[in-house]
């Protein structure tokens, strides 16, 4: 049984990657419908959130069906992060985690994110603030180092499993590789095979497939994997790998009704969130994905990314369905 703290997660937990502009409330609750064990909110500035800045403070909305949750904070001064994290504290996730991996350059250049990997020591210090002003466990999703030649994450995960850190997530990559070439997962592997480290290690990067998903688990020995892109548009993956762990087949893919029925569910949800204007504009960016390879779809597609009132984009679901319900998506 894997545990971060008194949160149990299964035996090999499937865990949503916190992503910008994707990890909101609706799309996790349909990675939690579709078997996810944990979530994970979008990354939040410290600064931010102390600011009172509108934008970081909705994404603390989490909600009880979604539990497990964590709540995912970044920034680079210590007093910053000590207050945001009591901050995260009133609204109860079940963790905090920080954010060491983001190589996006604009959270980099403050220093924060990925920007860390480079300073260990105040990767440290960071973390020991939040620690020490919070109850909740605390973990951290980092990188496996700054490039190829300063892969720094053994000293990293022994370093802050002595301050307390209850969990790690490594992504196989370093900043200077963005989301570019191969994870590489012997790192994390060698993490989670140190005799010196009993906190559970995700592994994170590339895996897309229910065969990859077994293939890692067995071979790299993690205590569970940690999702990112694969989940976009397409949160039935957490069930397939869950389905072939068990089976060792796959299940079928997802019908042309369940695309529609997760693009629904997540406009509904969306609105209910954020209201019709807001929820209207901010699911469009996911239909095409949630539509991704069906032949003939332009027009469709066209109509969902432009009108503007719900009504419009749900008349549209029920053509695509009565249009496309015998067709079968690859």
């Amino acid at each position: 049984m894997v545990k971060i703290g008194n949160v149990s997660l299964g035996e090999f937990p499937l865990l949503l990657a916190p992503m910008e502009d994707v990890s909101d409330p609706p799309f996790r609750r349909l990675c939690k419908m579709h078997g996810a064990d944990m979530l994970y909110s979008e990354f939040i500035s410290s600064e931010g959130l102390i600011r009172d800045a509108i934008k970081s403070k909705q994404k603390l909305d989490i909600f009880d069906y979604e539990r497990p949750v964590g709540i995912q904070i970044f920034g680079g001064d210590e007093e910053a992060m000590a207050m945001s994290a009591k901050i995260v504290e009133t609204v109860q996730p079940d963790v905090l985690d920080i954010n060491f991996g983001c190589p996006v350059k604009k959270v980099v250049c403050k220093g924060a994110g990925a920007g860390v990997l480079k300073d260990i020591d105040l990767m440290v210090r960071l973390t020991k603030a939040v620690i020490d002003s919070t109850h909740l466990p605390v973990t951290v999703k980092t990188r496996l180092g700054w490039d190829e030649n300063s892969i720094n994450i053994d000293e990293v995960a022994e370093r802050l499993q002595d301050i307390g850190v209850q969990a790690l997530s490594i992504h196989g990559r370093t900043r200077a590789q963005l989301y570019k070439g191969e994870a590489d997962w012997s790192h994390i592997a060698r993490v989670k095979n140190n005799p010196r480290i009993h906190i559970p290690i995700f592994g994170n990067g590339d895996v897309d497939t229910p065969e990859k998903a077994l293939e890692y688990r067995n071979k790299y020995g993690v205590d569970g994997i940690m999702i990112g892109r694969a989940a976009i548009g397409y949160p039935w993956i957490f069930n397939e790998i869950k389905h072939f762990f068990k089976t060792g087949e796959k299940l079928a893919t997802p019908t042309i009704n369940d695309r529609v029925e997760a693009a629904r569910n997540h406009l509904t949800w969306a609105i209910e969130w954020k209201g019709e204007k807001l929820g209207v504009f901010e699911t469009r960016r996911h239909y095409t994905n949630y539509f991704k390879g069906i032949p003939n779809f332009k027009e469709y597609r066209q109509k969902m990314v432009t009108f503007d009132a719900s009504t419009d984009v749900f008349q549209t679901f029920d053509e695509v369905l009565d249009q496309f319900s015998n067709h079968h998506v690859m």
